[in-house]
């Protein structure tokens, strides 16, 4: 089935309007979902406001959104006063400057959405993806939609654009609220590690080659119970033991996949010494010739 638009705008790119096409990247359809049933019948259950000072319930007429200011403490607003606050939707994306792709971290990265060109917009997206692909970078811009004004990064695939939302930096927390603590690397366990990272690199992610478990998992509990089958729930296995000595788990990471430790400088490396000759006993001839 041909993926359907979920909507168009226009790619503003110094006096050239770009018109395209948007299409969602990701599928939300696919994660499995659950309803809420009373235990006793099985009927589905409906949720109900109830006022915390009157203790009576309250209607979706009578509901307000209020912002709390200070305990207990609310300013309310109205569904007009709050619209009024939204941002216009201009159906544009206005781009303010290109970066280096490497120089956005994934952290920031939101909802992602396909470009496609529009009507009469085939000939200025060919060429504003590649200039974007040859010159290594991504155009950064402002996009205003649902009430909201979104900061969007468009990139180049390898068979169109990609508009990915981003995060405000308000919205992203800094690493350094973190407590990490500064350790001395060994060159032997670095050199382990990177032989390990180099056993197990790949040129290209291929995303088919991770699948998801527990979504199998879900599913196939699911078929059983609406097939009328009891499912067996296991014990988790108990973790194993921690391993202390970093040098001997690289090691034995590196066996596990078929590789051979690098040969570190080490005392236990040094080639053993021979052991001293004992004194053989004298032939019986000999000790004979020795009493005369």
């Amino acid at each position: 089935m041909a993926a359907r638009s979920i909507g168009s705008l226009t790619i503003s790119f110094g006096l050239v309007a770009i018109p395209v096409k948007l299409y969602s990247a990701t599928e939300a359809s696919q994660h499995i979902s659950f309803n809420l049933l009373h235990k006793t019948c099985g009927s589905r259950l409906r949720q109900q406001y109830f006022c915390v000072k009157e203790e009576v319930p309250v209607g979706r007429d009578e509901i307000v959104k209020g912002y709390e200011f200070a305990k207990d403490q609310y300013v309310m607003f109205s569904p007009e006063e709050l619209k009024a606050l939204e941002e216009v939707g201009t159906h544009a994306a206005d781009i303010t400057e290109f970066v280096p792709i490497a120089a956005i971290d994934p952290v920031y990265f939101d909802k992602a959405y396909y470009l496609a060109p529009d009507k009469g917009g085939a000939k200025p997206y060919a060429l504003f993806t590649k200039a974007l692909r040859e010159s290594k970078r991504c155009a950064l811009g402002r996009w205003a939609a649902r009430g909201k004004e979104y900061i969007v990064m468009i990139r180049p695939v390898e068979d169109g654009l990609v508009m990915q939302q981003l995060l405000y930096a308000v919205e992203v927390r800094s690493i350094k609220e973190i407590d990490i603590p500064v350790m001395d690397v060994k060159e032997a366990e670095l050199k382990l590690a990177r032989q390990l990272i180099e056993q197990q690199s790949s040129n290209k992610f291929d995303p088919t080659e991770y699948k998801d478990d527990v979504s199998a998992r879900v599913e196939a509990a699911i078929q059983k119970k609406v097939e009328g089958q009891e499912i067996t729930v296991s014990e988790a296995p108990e973790g194993g033991a921690q391993i202390i000595d970093l040098m001997e788990a690289l090691r034995a990471s590196l066996e596990k996949k078929g590789g051979a430790p690098a040969k570190t400088a080490s005392k236990s490396a040094a080639p053993a010494r021979k052991p001293a000759k004992r004194a053989q006993p004298a032939a019986p001839a000999a000790r004979k010739s020795a009493k005369k």
